[in-house]
């Protein structure tokens, strides 16, 4: 898939947004879709357990969690890996979001300094993506679970 990149920019944490995630991000970013917090490693990121009430009252559809690949849980390799929530559009967690990794690309590209990434969203059903930054834009490559067929008569 072939995708506009999602810049965003670092932010102090908005009121209450710790205690949604349950822990105290390293950093937050911000973009016209998403928040994201930067944790301090892979194992806090699978461990996590929001509060989907308070996630779905921010004023951003989705929150994007993230940290740097490597950790003890995550030895597949994987340059980062994520997890998104948004409540507020009925999702509790999106098991393999890719505008999620619209925002991830271009934040990793400059802390990693590279353009291609081996990532891991961490839900329960989880997922492997190639991510590569390419100008303005973000391709992603993965696996899909095929699970609904059907037509439609207008």
């Amino acid at each position: 898939m072939d995708f506009p990149a999602r810049p965003s920019e670092l932010i102090a944490a908005p009121p209450g947004f710790a205690e949604a995630l349950g822990v105290v991000p390293v950093e937050v970013w911000i973009n016209a879709f998403n928040y994201m917090a930067v944790l301090e490693d892979a194992q806090v990121v699978r461990r996590l357990v929001p509060d989907m009430a308070a996630i779905a009252r921010m004023d951003r559809p989705g929150v994007i969690v993230t940290a740097r690949g490597g950790g003890a849980l995550d030895d597949g390799g994987h340059d980062f890996i994520s997890r998104y929530f948004a409540p507020a559009k009925g999702i509790a967690e999106d098991p393999v979001t890719g505008a999620a990794h619209c925002m991830l690309a271009p934040y990793w590209a400059k802390r990693l300094d590279k353009s291609e990434f081996r990532a891991m969203q961490a839900s329960r059903r989880g997922g492997e993506i190639a991510c590569r930054l390419a100008g303005d834009r973000v391709e992603l490559e993965g696996s899909c679970v095929f699970y609904l067929e059907g037509a439609v008569e207008l």
